[in-house]
């Protein structure tokens, strides 16, 4: 059995987010934390996906401190800023195996502090390569998938976590629907899961429809908006995998578990990740 657990649905930003007084932040109760994911299996072995600056409160819900294995999908801020917390100053982490990209490598060699970690043996640097396992012992795998996203300081990879009965894919992040299914050469998002033998699939949802931007350039924050999947997918079918959105800005409607847009997503047979949330694979 290989045990998930939905560490964090927010953008990098969080919910509410620092700096925000409009009234998708002002009166919220419930603080979100950023994306990431808890991996536990039979063995107790401990692996996080991403390093959010959350990371003690995401501790707590996880209800594990050690991790043996850290993973991140690529650098932009939400997803790397709680890296220093394993160092001296607050973890003193020894020998986690740090499993990045070959891009993401290079960042970390030019980073002093994350450098330095390196040299101290906080991490154990294991580099992947686009689509290939990136982690495999006994009923737990781990495959990176390459994902078009802004690169302005890491390439992009989606993990696919395969357990003994079940797989999920983590897709937190994505420019278009059109770039990446080009990408893998498919032509539908039914498709794309289908060949990647996903049952549980943790999907962009960052924006629910453009209107969120606010006349903001969409290329400056491309992320395909939740009304595109929902068109996409239509009806959910018969042996159709789970579909989840995460990674929710702080401006989308979706955090109203009675709005309409939650009945709009729901009433289609797709769902909302919730922080907490637990996945038996």
């Amino acid at each position: 059995m290989v045990e998930v657990t939905v560490l964090g649905v927010a953008q990098d930003g969080g919910h509410p987010q620092p700096g925000c007084l409009r009234p998708c932040c002002a009166n919220v109760t419930e603080q979100h934390y950023p994306v990431s994911l808890g991996l536990r299996s039979d063995d107790g072995t401990n692996i996080l996906i991403e390093a959010t600056r959350h990371l003690g409160d995401q501790f707590t819900l996880w209800g594990q401190t050690n991790v043996h294995h850290l993973l991140l999908t690529h650098a932009h801020f939400g997803h790397i800023d709680g890296l220093g917390l394993f160092g001296r100053e607050t973890l003193a982490s020894r020998g986690i195996d740090f499993h990045v990209s070959d891009a993401m490598h290079q960042l970390v060699n030019q980073t002093p502090q994350w450098n330095l970690m390196v040299q101290q043996g906080v991490f154990d640097v294991q580099t992947f390569n686009h689509d290939e396992q990136l982690f495999n012992a006994g009923n737990l795998v781990i495959e990176a998938v390459q994902i078009p996203h802004r690169d302005e300081l890491s390439d992009m990879h989606a993990f696919i976590v395969r357990g003994p009965n079940k797989s999920l894919l983590f897709l937190p992040d994505h420019d278009t629907w059109e770039e990446t299914l080009a990408v893998h050469s498919v032509s539908s998002i039914r498709e794309w899961l289908t060949q990647m033998q996903i049952d549980i699939a943790l999907l962009d949802g960052t924006f629910w429809s453009k209107d969120e931007l606010g006349g903001r350039d969409q290329s400056k924050v491309p992320h395909p908006p939740v009304l595109q999947t929902l068109n996409m997918l239509g009806n959910r079918e018969d042996g159709d995998p789970e579909v989840y959105f995460t990674h929710l800005n702080h401006t989308n409607p979706l955090y109203d578990a009675e709005g309409e847009q939650m009945k709009q997503v729901t009433s289609l047979g797709w769902k909302v990740a919730q922080q907490g949330q637990r996945f038996t694979l």
